[in-house]
C-alpha cells in the first residue's frame, strides 16, 4: 500500500567532536549534508554530539578543542545557521531527560545486541577476561542516548553509514514501545543510507581515517597540504608509462574535488603517462583552490571562538523552542505532573473526552502490530502482524491521513491489502467516526 509522507521532512545529523576534520570528512559528510540542507521541503538538524564524545575520551581539553574545530569547519564550509538547526547536544537538557524516559522502556536484551557493546564483550572473551571488563555504561547506553537525539525532534530521516542502521532500528523500537504505553508521541525515524557518498583514500591508499593515521587535515596550511599530497603512495611507473586511474588513490582524490570536465582530462593524462609528480601538483592545486576560501573563514572563526559560541547558543535556543514543550508533553504522558493542577477540577467543569488513539507494539512472535481504540479504551481495530515497525507505522499513518478502507466480513482492507480486523460488535462506521474525531 502507498502511504504519503509529510510535506516537510526533518533530517537529523549528529557530529561527534573527536579529532580534527579531514578531507574525507568533508567529501563524505560535510559537503553533501550542507547541499541537502538547501533543498526545499527539508528541515535540517545538525548537532555536536559532545555527550557521545565522553564515551571515547576523558580528556576535557580534547573535547573542547574538537568541538571548536568541527563547529568552525561546518560554518566555514557554508552551513547556513539561519536556515538550519545547529546546536551542541549538551546545551539541550531535555535530551538526557528523554534518555531516562526511553531507558525505562528499552529492554536490556535489546541493548545487549548493540554492535559496539557486543564487539567489546567478544574482545574480552577472546582475551579470557571478564566479558564486561572496561565497558562503561556510556558505551552500553549509547543507543538510548542516540534514540533521544533523534526522537526529541521527531526526525523522519537520519543519514547514517550501514554500521549505524541498527541504532535507528533500536530508536524505532523504543519509540514504538513508548507509544504503545503512553499514546502516540514519537515519529518512527528511518535510516537513510547513501551508497554514493564518497569514501576517500588516505595517504597509504586505505580509507582515510584517523585510526589509520593516514589523513589529510581539511584546513591544513597550503605548504602542509602540498607536503602531504606529495607523500601519497603511488606505484613505480615512470613518466610516459600509462597509468591506471581506477584504484588510484591520487585519481580518486582529484575526482572528489574536480568538475566532470577536469576529471576526464585527468583520466586522459593518466592514460598518456603523466608523471606522478605532475599529477600530485595538479591534485594539490585543485584541492587548494577548493579549500583555500574556506580555510580563510575557518582560521577567522578559530581566532574568534565567541562567534562560534554565539551560533551554537542561538541554535540551542531554536532547538529548545521545540524540545521544551515536547518534553512537557512527555512528562505529562508518563505521569510526572503538577499535583495541584491534576486535581483542581471544579464541580462545574466537565472532563474533556479522551480521543481515540493508535497503539503500536511488538509481540513475542517478532511481528509488529497496532490497535485502534476509542476514547474509552474500547478496541475498534486489531491490526494484522507486519514484518517491520515501518510497515505497521505506514499503515497507521495512512489511516490517520484518511485512506479509504472497506470491510469484508470482519477484515479491514486498504488498497486491496488486509490490514487488520474489526473488533467484536464494531462496525465500519464506528471506525470512521473515531478516525474523524482523531483528525479533528
Amino acid at each position: 500500500m502507498s502511504v504519503s509522507h509529510p510535506s516537510v521532512q526533518r533530517v537529523l545529523t549528529g557530529i561527534t567532536p573527536s579529532g580534527t576534520p579531514h578531507l574525507g570528512n568533508y567529501a563524505g559528510a560535510i559537503r553533501p549534508a550542507i547541499a541537502a540542507s538547501r533543498q526545499p521541503g527539508v528541515e535540517s538538524f545538525y548537532f555536536l554530539a559532545d555527550y557521545h564524545a565522553l564515551i571515547k575520551t576523558t580528556d576535557p581539553a580534547r573535547v573542547q578543542r574538537s568541538t571548536l574545530e568541527i563547529s568552525a569547519s561546518w560554518l566555514a564550509a557554508g552551513l547556513d545557521t539561519e536556515r538550519v538547526w545547529f546546536y551542541r547536544q549538551s546545551d539541550i537538557p531535555e535530551i538526557p531527560e528523554l534518555t531516562w524516559l526511553l531507558a525505562c522502556v528499552a529492554g536490556k536484551g535489546l541493548l545487549n545486541r548493540a554492535h559496539a557493546y557486543k564487539a567489546a564483550v567478544d574482545k574480552n572473551v577472546a582475551a579470557e577476561e571478564d566479558p564486561d571488563a572496561g565497558v562503561n555504561m556510556g558505551l552500553f547506553m549509547y543507543p538510548v542516548l542516540m534514540a533521544a537525539d533523534i526522537l526529541m525532534f521527531k526526525s523522519h530521516k537520519v543519514p547514517v553509514g550501514r554500521d549505524q542502521i541498527q541504532h535507528i532500528e533500536m530508536a524505532r523500537d523504543m519509540a514504538a514501545s513508548f507509544n504503545h504505553l503512553y499514546g502516540e508521541h514519537f515519529v518512527l525515524p528511518e535510516a537513510e543510507v547513501d551508497a554514493s557518498v564518497a569514501t576517500l583514500p588516505g595517504l597509504d591508499g586505505r580509507k582515510m581515517s584517523k585510526s589509520y593515521d593516514n589523513t589529510i587535515p581539511l584546513f591544513a596550511p597550503a605548504a602542509e597540504l602540498k607536503r602531504l599530497i606529495f607523500s601519497i603512495v603511488t606505484d613505480s611507473k615512470a613518466p610516459g608509462e600509462p597509468k591506471e586511474a581506477e584504484g588510484s588513490a591520487l585519481f580518486q582524490l582529484y575526482q572528489a574535488f574536480a568538475t566532470a570536465e577536469e576529471t576526464r582530462a585527468m583520466r586522459t593524462a593518466f592514460e598518456e603517462g603523466i608523471a606522478w609528480g605532475e599529477a600530485k601538483q595538479a591534485l594539490f592545486e585543485r584541492i587548494d583552490a577548493a579549500v583555500a576560501p574556506m580555510r580563510v573563514k575557518y582560521e577567522a572563526l578559530i581566532a574568534e571562538p565567541h562567534v562560534i559560541e554565539r551560533h551554537l547558543q542561538e541554535g540551542a535556543e531554536k532547538a529548545r523552542a521545540i524540545a521544551t514543550p515536547f518534553m512537557a508533553e512527555l512528562r505529562h504522558a508518563v505521569g510526572l505532573r503538577n499535583l495541584a493542577a491534576a486535581f483542581a477540577v471544579k464541580a462545574a467543569d466537565k472532563p474533556k473526552a479522551a480521543l481515540p488513539q493508535f497503539k503500536q507494539y511488538r509481540e513475542a512472535d517478532g511481528r509488529f502490530y497496532f490497535k485502534f481504540v476509542d476514547g474509552d479504551g474500547r478496541l475498534l481495530v486489531q491490526g494484522a502482524g507486519f514484518d517491520s515497525p515501518r510497515d505497521a507505522g505506514r499503515c497507521v499513518a495512512a489511516l490517520k491521513q484518511g485512506a479509504a478502507f472497506h470491510v469484508e466480513g470482519d477484515g479491514m482492507h486498504v488498497d486491496g491489502a488486509r490490514i487488520g480486523d474489526l473488533a467484536d460488535g464494531v462496525h465500519a462506521d464506528d471506525v470512521r467516526r473515531a478516525l474523524a474525531a482523531l483528525a479533528a
